[in-house]
């Protein structure tokens, strides 16, 4: 069964979107790209200009992952003016965006109060409580859970069972399990069958992006 795999920094699975550009040009498979807010500079903007020139490839599935840390990075107005520059391009090409965000979630209703029109924004290795997944209802807003699914006392395990599961993906990341270990737990959790999650999710996708897993 080839499960979507919605952030990955591995290669080799062709439902699931690499984050950077694919060095296997043999096996090219669905990838993102975006400016980290951990790696903004000053000419962020000419960095901008030259991701959209990936945009219109047929492999490119999202902008990101992009997004907010005011732990590890540049000052809040900076990464605000970023985001904005990439989540534009997104909708300009009708594209989902992988978001990062470790201590912004002000910074992110900020900027889904300021903007009437946002792309569809997937906010990947979430691990919050459910209240955040609550006050976000309204917005065009997606959770991606991952590794976290397997730690005792993480958020994300209770966020999971209350989170509609119309808004929800999975991911590996970083992680060294497989995207089934990440689908199985998940089952376990819910209560649900792989297979049912593995169609909710591509229904999921379908919902958001034109995009097509081969």
């Amino acid at each position: 069964m080839n499960l979507l795999d919605i952030h990955t920094h591995s290669q080799g699975n062709p439902t699931g979107i690499f984050n950077g550009i694919p060095k296997k040009r043999e096996n090219i498979q669905p990838f993102s790209i975006g400016l980290h807010p951990w790696y903004l500079k000053g000419d962020w903007e000419q960095e901008v200009f030259r991701l959209e020139q990936y945009l219109n490839n047929p492999n490119l599935f999202a902008v990101g992952e992009c997004g907010f840390d005011l732990v590890k990075g540049p000052p809040p107005d900076l990464q605000m003016a970023a985001f904005k520059a990439q989540a534009d391009l997104a909708k300009k090409y009708d594209l989902p965006l992988i978001l990062h965000c470790v201590k912004g979630l002000h910074l992110l209703q900020k900027y889904l109060k300021t903007n009437v029109y946002p792309p569809f924004i997937i906010w990947h290795g979430f691990n919050l409580k459910s209240a955040v997944v609550e006050n976000l209802h309204n917005f065009p807003v997606y959770f991606s859970f991952g590794e976290a699914l397997f730690q005792n006392n993480a958020n994300a395990k209770k966020c999971l069972k209350e989170c509609p599961l119309d808004r929800v993906f999975f991911e590996t990341d970083i992680s060294e399990k497989n995207i089934s270990a990440i689908y199985e737990q998940a089952s376990l959790i819910l209560g649900i069958p792989v297979y049912t999650l593995d169609r909710q999710v591509r229904e999921n996708w379908m919902h958001i992006s034109k995009r097509i897993f081969k």
